[in-house]
């Protein structure tokens, strides 16, 4: 099967577990249509990107399932004009994606190879309204004045308090916090009021817990 055919057929298949699964933006939807998912990942799993399960990447990680994606894009409500933190560039779709439904995008990464690969990619997409540096996520990015939106899809042990600074006023964090039984991380919508949050938990996610630094080696 060539891989246009592979593209239309797996995103045919995602948009009915999205719509059975209650997601109908078609913002969303289209920007995803417009980001082949095929181009984030090794050739070997060409068959399996639009499936709802992990895939791996470089340095050892793995990417959501572009069903996950679609979810935390749809909490994450981004609006035309709005300026992105993506912390945890992975593959780069989620940042592909959200640079279709905002204004810009900056997406960080601890791995160098990942936002390498990840920049080709979005060169390749003719998305010059993202920006890619290796930095520690856990000090989110200075420098860059406030942000709308703060996406992360790495795991904060405890509230990552000291990101309410980085967002602008009513601006929201998508941030999955442990939980202290052990069990699944859940995916947390926190809403900046004044200088606190206003915490909503949503639905649990597959993400793995911060590392802190950049990775020397990779």
């Amino acid at each position: 099967m060539n891989v246009r055919l592979m593209e239309k057929e797996g995103f045919a298949s995602l948009f009915l577990r999205l719509r059975a699964a209650g997601i109908a933006d078609t913002a969303i939807l289209t920007a995803i249509e417009q980001t082949p998912r095929t181009l984030f990942h090794s050739a070997a799993y060409a068959d399996a990107v639009y499936q709802d399960r992990l895939l791996p990447t470089d340095c050892g990680g793995f990417a959501e399932s572009a069903d996950m994606v679609a979810r935390v894009l749809g909490a994450a409500a981004i609006e035309p004009g709005h300026r992105v933190l993506d912390i945890g560039t992975g593959s780069g779709f989620l940042a592909a994606v959200a640079a279709r439904l905002a204004e810009r995008v900056i997406t960080v990464d601890r791995y160098r190879t990942l936002t390498q690969l990840a920049q080709q990619r979005f060169a390749h997409l003719g998305l010059g309204n993202v920006i890619v540096r290796q930095l520690d996520g856990l000090k989110g990015v200075s420098g860059e004045g406030n942000f709308d939106r703060i996406i992360a899809t790495c795991v904060f042990d405890s509230m990552p308090r000291q990101f309410v600074d980085q967002l602008a006023s009513g601006g929201i964090m998508l941030a999955p916090i442990a939980r202290e039984d052990g069990g699944r991380a859940r995916m947390a919508r926190l809403t900046k009021i004044g200088s606190r949050f206003d915490r909503l938990d949503l639905f649990e996610v597959p993400y793995h817990g911060f590392i802190a630094g950049t990775a020397a080696a990779l």
